[in-house]
């Protein structure tokens, strides 16, 4: 599997996973709510993307996927089984890929170097101690 696929669905994820839970199925027929986030919006139009260009199988097999999911919010395995089901989408179709890259904001992309003895590295940091003998002090 190619290594943009495996990027773009794990960048989605939480917007399907919010999608799921404020719509379930009906995800595939609603349109975008007022009342419900941006994230779940978006997650929202990237399920009915993806359902719009499936076969019937594919739509059906993308429907139970989301179904199982939103019945059991907190199932790790029903919530891989959606982004399984994206996964395999994208992989039959590269007009699909290139339309949901377009939906995703920009991968934020930071590069971080640590040079030396006992250096760290960090995109974020609150407190940072080395050295042997260093103390906190309030």
């Amino acid at each position: 599997m190619s290594a943009e696929i495996v990027q773009l669905v794990e960048q989605a994820g939480p917007y399907l996973t919010t999608a799921v839970s404020a719509y379930g199925v009906a995800v595939f027929s609603r349109a975008e709510s007022a009342a419900v986030d941006a994230t779940a919006n978006l997650g929202r139009r990237i399920l009915q993307a993806v359902w719009r260009r499936r076969d019937e199988q594919g739509r059906a097999e993308l429907e139970a996927a989301v179904q199982d999911a939103a019945e059991a919010p907190d199932d790790t395995d029903a919530a891989a089984a959606v982004r399984q089901q994206i996964k395999r989408a994208l992989r039959e179709d590269a007009e699909l890929l290139a339309e949901l890259a377009r939906m995703l904001p920009a991968a934020e992309t930071v590069n971080v170097t640590a040079s030396g003895e006992r250096s760290i590295a960090a995109k974020t940091i609150t407190t940072a101690v080395t050295g042997d003998h260093t103390t906190i002090r309030p």
